[in-house]
């Protein structure tokens, strides 16, 4: 444990020690002097944070002030009474404060508690216990600006990170805070009971034993219980100003001196207001010029600085911005930061600007985040940040997803329409704007509000714009995903399988495989919709493998091999899978031209004639299956699954080609066609 540490506990012993152990009088005008000064540098403390946050420790502070005072209390209680003293702090605030008049010092006192009770302590109590249920309600709101905010690229993870973590320990220091200012409340009353307790203890203890006269007795015992009051209520009430500045410190730039200056002066003209009704008031009343009139002149002369550094500081502000200007046109490197390229880039026209501002309703920044977690959940890999930015070269209602730059999607949606699909409807009567649907090229209609209920009432599918644009996104990431993964991104995906997986990782890179090959088996695995999200199992094949093979495809097929369970999950429904199976005649066809070259790659050697014939019949059945409305998918031989898969791709890349291999043997496979040449 650090020195630190250890005096914060010594500290704590201390305090409990002195409501046991007699102090004396020279110890107790020492403490009572620290206890004042600690109060004062909690109030100065308190005023110059820019947060409350930034006084994070307040609250346990006031627990330990208190009890820092509740102990002096105890001490200062029982010098007073055994000894009828209680040292020169006391004495000088009995005295010198309230001039040696008791029932002065009596009222000084009870307005010092009403002050602190009742006012600043109630108030801060109030304003702690909303601020912590308004926190706490915020919560879901704050994080999901923050994570909208990160998608549209004005904050990077980190950032994020740290913001999600501040609106947690808001939430937590206003509750501490509403807890914390029960201490306070708690003092002042004490303050009273000990006073009273002094007051007649000390009156009946100084008759009974020091054998004082009843007036002696009263004046020395009032005198000393009021001072000894009035020495504990005055830091009291500092922490409980400081309390009350601390929890109402919303919005705040700077300390407290600044945001006073800078709100409450922030327009000289109304000093000059202020000045002529103060002026009036002396001419036109019994006050008196006199008395005014400083007061009017220094508002007047504070107002005309004001105005004169109000102009100073425009002016400085100008010139740095042309100089900031003058920088930019000089220093190259301005120039080079525009070689930048945004991975993914949501380009939208002016029309579509209120589904980007949350203020208007518009949600595409939260679809977008849930878009990101859709892909770590099922595919395992983080979509990076995409940047949402209005073009007003585009056409009002378009919208283009760029990839590096270069458009790789775009559509059209229209905020006061809603998207119609035909499920096999037949009805001509729908009247709308006839387009494709962006996703999977479906007939669609844009319908308006008053024609979207008889829509529905027929059987129409009902989308809305951005539920259109989400969906786009989705298909379209899905078909780039693989292209996504590179090599920083594989890095990172090692370093964190390396927090959990460490021998793992250590034994396959590099000294097995590079990260670049690493990155091209996972491109592989995505590039047919295969999840990387058990980058462990994946990683155990691949170095059982890697020791005999470096093809990137081969050793993708190996991978493919041991997620059999993820797989057959992926495709089979209710235990059953309907495939087109690949017959003998196709399968010869292509095992007969694979050749090998002499670096041990395997390649695809066919006629171009065979190839051609093969590829139509490939679309013959692809096409059948989908008319008849289901998911073509063709099963094989592990051998030329990869090579199949090449000729699919060139019909239609979202079919899957599944090696035998690949399920899991417990399920049912239906063929519903033999694919042969």
């Amino acid at each position: 444990m650090k020195t630190k540490d250890f005096s914060v506990l010594i500290v704590v012993i201390l305090i409990v020690s002195m409501m046991i152990i007699p102090l004396p009088t020279i110890l107790l005008d020492f403490l009572l002097i620290i206890n004042i000064s600690v109060s004062m540098m909690i109030l100065l403390v308190a005023m110059n944070t820019k947060e409350p946050l930034d006084f994070s420790i307040f609250p346990t502070a006031i627990l330990l002030t208190t009890l820092f005072r509740l102990a002096l209390n105890v001490s200062t209680t029982r010098s007073i009474l055994s000894k009828a003293d209680g040292g020169k702090v006391i004495e000088t605030f009995g005295s010198f404060v309230i001039g040696g008049n008791p029932v002065v010092g009596f009222v000084v006192f009870l307005i010092l508690v009403v002050i602190q009770f009742i006012v600043i302590t109630k108030g801060s109590e109030r304003v702690a216990e909303v601020a912590a249920r308004f926190t706490l309600d915020a919560m879901p709101g704050k994080q999901m600006s923050i994570d909208a905010d990160m998608n549209a690229g004005l904050l990077s993870e980190q950032e994020a990170r740290e913001r999600r973590k501040k609106i947690e320990q808001e939430s937590d220091f206003y509750g501490a805070m509403d807890g914390a200012s029960k201490f306070v409340k708690g003092d002042a009353v004490a303050g009273i009971i000990i006073l009273l307790i002094n007051v007649i203890g000390g009156f009946a203890i100084g008759i009974v034993i020091h054998g004082m006269s009843f007036a002696e007795s009263a004046s020395t015992f009032t005198l000393l219980s009021v001072g000894d009051g009035l020495v504990s209520q005055v830091p009291a009430l500092l922490i409980s100003t400081a309390t009350g500045i601390t929890v109402t410190r919303a919005a705040s730039d700077g300390n407290l001196g600044s945001d006073i200056t800078k709100q409450l002066f922030n327009n000289p003209m109304l000093l000059y207001i202020v000045a002529g009704m103060i002026m009036l008031l002396g001419i036109f009343t019994p006050i008196g010029i006199f008395l005014t009139l400083p007061v009017a002149g220094v508002l007047v002369f504070s107002s005309y600085t004001m105005q004169r550094n109000m102009k100073q500081e425009d002016l400085r502000k100008e010139q740095v911005e042309m100089e900031n200007v003058e920088e930019d046109i000089r220093n190259p490197e301005k120039v080079v930061n525009l070689l930048q390229l945004d991975t993914l880039e949501l380009e939208i026209g002016y029309g579509l600007i209120p589904l980007a501002d949350q203020k208007q309703g518009g949600d595409i920044l939260d679809r977008i985040v849930m878009i990101r977690r859709q892909f770590a959940i099922e595919l395992g890999i983080v979509i990076p940040t995409i940047r949402i930015r209005d073009n007003l070269q585009l056409p009002p209602n378009q919208y283009v997803l760029k990839f590096r730059g270069n458009k790789i999607a775009s559509g059209e949606v229209y905020l006061d329409h809603f998207l119609a699909m035909n499920q096999g409807v037949d009805d001509e009567g729908i009247e709308g704007i006839q387009v494709v649907e962006p996703a999977f090229g479906l007939p669609a209609i844009w319908v308006s509000i008053e024609v979207k209920q008889r829509a529905e009432l027929l059987g129409y599918m009902i989308v809305d714009p951005p539920s259109v644009i989400a969906t786009h996104l989705t298909e379209v990431l899905k078909r780039y995903t693989y292209q996504l993964l590179r090599r920083e991104e594989t890095k990172e995906l090692v370093d964190n399988l390396k927090e959990t997986h460490p021998n793992l990782v250590d034994e396959l890179v590099p000294n097995l495989l590079s990260v670049g090959e690493i990155q091209k088996v996972l491109q592989n695995l995505l590039r047919e919709q295969i999840s990387i999200r058990d980058l462990a199992a994946i990683f155990e094949t691949l170095a059982d493998f890697a020791v005999y093979t470096k093809e990137p495809r081969v050793l993708t097929e190996y991978v493919r091999q041991s997620l059999t369970r993820q797989i057959t999950e992926q495709y089979v429904e209710e235990g059953v899978i309907n495939v087109l199976t690949a017959g003998a005649t196709l399968e010869k066809g292509i095992s007969d031209s694979i050749q090998q070259t002499e670096a041990g790659v395997y390649y695809l050697s066919m006629d171009p004639q065979m190839s051609r014939k093969i590829t139509e019949v490939l679309k013959e059945q692809i096409e059948r299956v989908v008319k008849a409305g289901s998911q073509p998918i063709f099963l094989t031989s592990p051998s030329i699954r990869m090579y199949l898969k090449q000729f699919v791709d060139k019909i239609m890349p979202s079919v899957p080609v599944l090696a035998y291999t690949e399920l899991e043997p417990d399920i049912e496979i239906q063929s519903i066609g033999v694919v042969n040449i």
